[in-house]
């Protein structure tokens, strides 16, 4: 009475979902037995064909969660997570870039600006393409050597070189009658 009673129900609730529903659902029961059929152990080792139709079928409709019965859920989600990492791992590969420069040119950047020390990367740059060799500005600019700035000049060192040319009432302030009215108002 109660299997008679269960089929009823179901059959109620199968008229109103749609057909496509049902197909899927059909073809997930379909696949399932298909893969019982054909294991010859009681332990499932799924191929990756069969799980990339799994994590298609959960894409295209979530409720197969409910029909599965050979394996968990859970598996299916965290299969669907695999999947979903490695397709962004390989979205975001590096896929080439700017060609490097041989090493001779390399070089012959880094003895250029090493022997000479007032000449930047667009006169490198400009030297380079005299000479036949087409790099971009950028590219000189990365492999330049930069050459460490010299401390700037301390102020006892100014005013010992400048000593003779400073006048001495710079270093006094001479009170004029007009501070002096105003510090009194």
């Amino acid at each position: 009475m109660k299997t008679i009673l269960f089929a009823l129900v179901t059959t109620l609730a199968d008229l109103q979902r749609s057909r496509a529903a049902l197909h899927l659902e059909m073809l997930a029961l379909r696949q399932q037995l298909a893969m019982v059929t054909h294991r010859d152990s009681k332990r499932f080792c799924f191929r990756r064909s069969e799980r990339v139709f799994w994590v298609w079928l959960y894409r295209r409709w979530p409720g197969c969660l409910r029909s599965i019965a050979i394996f968990k859920p859970n598996t299916l989600v965290r299969w669907h997570r695999k999947g979903f990492r490695s397709y962004w791992t390989w979205k975001s590969r590096r896929r080439g870039g700017r060609p490097s420069i041989e090493p001779d040119v390399r070089q012959l950047i880094q003895t250029m600006s090493r022997n000479n020390i007032g000449w930047g990367a667009p006169r490198i740059h400009g030297e380079l393409q005299m000479l036949g060799i087409q790099v971009s500005e950028s590219t000189v600019a990365k492999y330049i050597i930069r050459h460490r700035n010299p401390p700037p000049q301390s102020w006892r060192t100014f005013l010992e070189s400048h000593a003779s040319e400073l006048v001495s009432i710079d270093f006094f302030t001479v009170r004029s009658h007009t501070s002096i009215a105003s510090t009194f108002l």
